[in-house]
C-alpha cells in the first residue's frame, strides 16, 4: 500500500457505486488463534489472510493490501513492536486492532506506541469475547451495501479457483444423530468475498453450466475422501440442475466418478421438484438406470406441488425434502402443517424418506419430529461451512442445537 493517501484507498474499497469487501491480515504467533479469527472474520464478511511474525507480514501487505490488521498480543511485547514499525515503513493507512486481555499493560503500551507512529488503533478487544464483541469491533469496516448484482463470469471462477463447496449437516429427526450432508456451492471473490449462487450460477445455455456442474461432483468426491480419510465416512448430497440429466454424457461420466470404496454409501443428487414435474420421464428413467451405480435422485424443494407425484406407477427416487417455506414457522401455523402432512402420506405411500429444510428454532424441531420426518436440517444445527471447518465443527463433535 506504499504511496497511497487515503483519499485513494477510498477508491479501492469501492466497485462502482458498491462497497466490496474489506480485508484483514490477522498476526498472531499461535495457529488456532488464528484459525478462529480467520473463520469469524470471514462470516462477518472480510476478506482474510495470516500470518505468525513480523517477518511474514510485508508480502501480505504488498499482496493483500489489508483495510485492517488484527494484532494477537503475545507475553512479550517486543514482537508486536516491530509490527508497528514494519506498518509505518510500509506507509499502512488501514486499521490495527488489539486482543488482549482487558486492562493489560502490554496492550496498553503496544496502543500508545501505535498511536505515537500515527496508526489508526481501534479501541482494544478484551479477551475473552464473542462474536457478537467482534462484530462491534470492526463494524465501521464492513461493507454498507451487497456485492454486486450483474452475475459473477463462472468461467473466470472456475479458472482461478474461486468455487468452494459448503456442508450442511442433515440429522435424525428422532435420534439427533448426524445422518450425512448437503454440499452448497460457493464462491469466494477476490473483492466481494463470499459471493451467493444467485450471483454466479449460469442458465442451462450457458457455455459454462456444464463446467459447474462438474466442479459440484469432483470437488464433492474430493472432500468425501478428505471426511473419510480424517473422521470416517458422511453421506454426501449434491444438488444437479436438470439439464445435467438431459446430457447422456454427462450422466455416464459421473457414474464413472463413484468410488470403489468399501466406506461409499452412496451419493444422493437433489433436483428441484419443479424441474423433474417438467421433466417427469426423463427424470424417472435416469433415476432407474443411475440406481446401479450406487447414485440416488431426491425431490428438491416440494410443497403445493406434492400431487403432480401421488398417481406415479413407478417412484425410483430416494428422498422428498419439503420446502423450507413449509417448515420454518411450521409449528404455529396450521397450512403449514397440513402441507406437510400431504407431503409425509406421500412418502410413506411410496416408503421414500422425508427431510425437513429450514429448521431454525427448537419448536420447529418438535413439530417436525411429531409429524414423523425422518430427517432435519436447518440452522438449529450450525450454518453451512467450507469442508475444513465443517469437519472440525460437526464431524469431531457430537451434534447439537444452537437455538
Amino acid at each position: 500500500m506504499q504511496n497511497l493517501k487515503p483519499a485513494e484507498l477510498d477508491t479501492i474499497a469501492t466497485f462502482g457505486q458498491r462497497k466490496v469487501a474489506p480485508r484483514v491480515c490477522i498476526v498472531d504467533e499461535k495457529r488456532h488463534i488464528r484459525t478462529f479469527l480467520n473463520e469469524a472474520l470471514e462470516e462477518l464478511g472480510f476478506i482474510a489472510c495470516e500470518c505468525a511474525t513480523a517477518g511474514e507480514l510485508p508480502m501480505l501487505l504488498d499482496l493483500q493490501l489489508p483495510d485492517l490488521v488484527v494484532l494477537g498480543m503475545p507475553r512479550d511485547g517486543t514482537e508486536t513492536g516491530h509490527i508497528l514499525k514494519t506498518l509505518v515503513r510500509r506507509q499502512f493507512h488501514g486499521k490495527v486492532l488489539l486482543i488482549g486481555p482487558r486492562d493489560s499493560i502490554i496492550v496498553n503500551a503496544v496502543r500508545q506506541l501505535g498511536e505515537e507512529f500515527g496508526i489508526q488503533m481501534l479501541p482494544p478487544l478484551a479477551t475473552p469475547f464473542s462474536a457478537d464483541g467482534l462484530r462491534a469491533s470492526v463494524a465501521m469496516l464492513l461493507p454498507a451495501k451487497a456485492p454486486p448484482s450483474p452475475p459473477v463470469d463462472v468461467a473466470e471462477a472456475l479458472k482461478a479457483d474461486w468455487l468452494e463447496l459448503w456442508y450442511q449437516q442433515k440429522i435424525d429427526a428422532h435420534t439427533l444423530a448426524p445422518r450425512g450432508a448437503e454440499a452448497l456451492i460457493r464462491l469466494r471473490h477476490p473483492a466481494w468475498g463470499v459471493v451467493p449462487p444467485a450471483s454466479f450460477i449460469p442458465d442451462e445455455k450457458d457455455p459454462q453450466f456444464k463446467g459447474l456442474s462438474e466442479f459440484v461432483i469432483s470437488r464433492a468426491l474430493e472432500d468425501w475422501h478428505y471426511f473419510v480419510g480424517q473422521y470416517g465416512p458422511v453421506d454426501i448430497s449434491i444438488n444437479l440442475p436438470i439439464g445435467f440429466l438431459k446430457d447422456p454424457a454427462s450422466v455416464r461420466g459421473l457414474c464413472r466418478q463413484i468410488p470403489d470404496h468399501p466406506a461409499f454409501g452412496g451419493l444422493i443428487v437433489e433436483i428441484k421438484s419443479s424441474d423433474i414435474i417438467q421433466n417427469l420421464d426423463l427424470a424417472i428413467d435416469v433415476a432407474k438406470r443411475m440406481r446401479f451405480h450406487n447414485i440416488a435422485i431426491s425431490i428438491d424443494d416440494v410443497g403445493t406441488d406434492w400431487p403432480s407425484f401421488a398417481e406415479l406407477s413407478s417412484f425410483p427416487f430416494t428422498e422428498i425434502k419439503i420446502d423450507r417455506e413449509y417448515i420454518t414457522g411450521c409449528a404455529d401455523n396450521r397450512l403449514q402443517q397440513t402441507v406437510c402432512r400431504s407431503i409425509l402420506e406421500l412418502a410413506d405411500h411410496y416408503g421414500v424418506r422425508t427431510v425437513a429444510k429450514g429448521v431454525e428454532t427448537r419448536s420447529d424441531l418438535v413439530a417436525t419430529h411429531e409429524m414423523g420426518f425422518d430427517l432435519v436440517q436447518g440452522y438449529l444445527f450450525g450454518k453451512p461451512a467450507n469442508a475444513k471447518k465443517f469437519a472440525r465443527a460437526t464431524l469431531a463433535r457430537p451434534v447439537t442445537a444452537h437455538a
